[in-house]
């Protein structure tokens, strides 16, 4: 074999193996940024753009949680010890925020398609407890840093979304309105079958007893 068919050789499984590396990562890609596809328990109660609301503050807030809780990392020149927690707890939250909303920024690692789906099929108030729940502590640890109430707050403000979502739809004016007058019309007596015996009554004659 000569050199340039061997250099040929090389190159045809260099393109091989390279192709096949792009068509599994973009196979990967896919199936992580087909959200927020899965199905949900509550779905159906609630509209589309909330959704979407939801999923693009909490990749938002996720990133942003990240660059801050590092940035509250640096309160440890200041000796803060609470602020250095504090980051540390944020960009932690953040990435648990980031791999439930966006999987897609870890695709490296392998778990987390698998844990993505696991907390998609909860329930929506789950996701508000969990975002609430660990968006807090910062708050306790470095309550006056900026950098806290923006990543912090963010995750905070994710969590109160899916708590809406959670709630489910609402009814429209004219059910609230029907709704309102069954439980009207149950708790006092309606005034119609008064009406008809009114309209129904006879005239009454009274007989006086005839003296002896």
């Amino acid at each position: 074999m000569t050199p340039t068919m061997m250099t040929r050789h090389w190159f045809d499984i260099g393109s091989m193996k390279t192709t096949q590396l792009t068509v599994s990562l973009t196979d990967k890609l896919t199936s992580l940024m087909s959200r927020p596809g899965g199905d949900n328990v509550q779905k159906d109660d609630v509209p589309w753009w909330m959704r979407y609301a939801g999923r693009g503050l909490g990749t938002v807030g996720s990133f942003l949680a990240i660059l801050f809780g590092l940035l509250n990392c640096t309160g440890i020149f200041l000796l803060q010890a609470g602020c250095v927690i504090a980051g540390i707890w944020q960009m932690f939250a953040g990435f648990i925020v980031m791999v439930c909303e966006a999987p897609c920024c870890c695709f490296f690692i392998d778990y987390v398609q698998t844990l993505s789906d696991k907390v998609e099929s909860r329930p929506y108030w789950n996701k508000a407890a969990l975002y609430i729940g660990v968006s807090l502590p910062p708050f306790f640890l470095c309550f006056l840093s900026f950098s806290t109430w923006i990543g912090s707050g963010l995750i905070f403000a994710t969590g109160i979304i899916y708590g809406m979502m959670a709630l489910g739809k609402k009814g429209s004016i004219e059910d609230m309105r029907s709704s309102a007058g069954l439980e009207a019309g149950l708790g006092a007596p309606s005034a119609k079958p008064r009406a008809n015996l009114v309209a129904n009554e006879q005239p009454v004659s009274i007989t006086m007893p005839t003296k002896h």
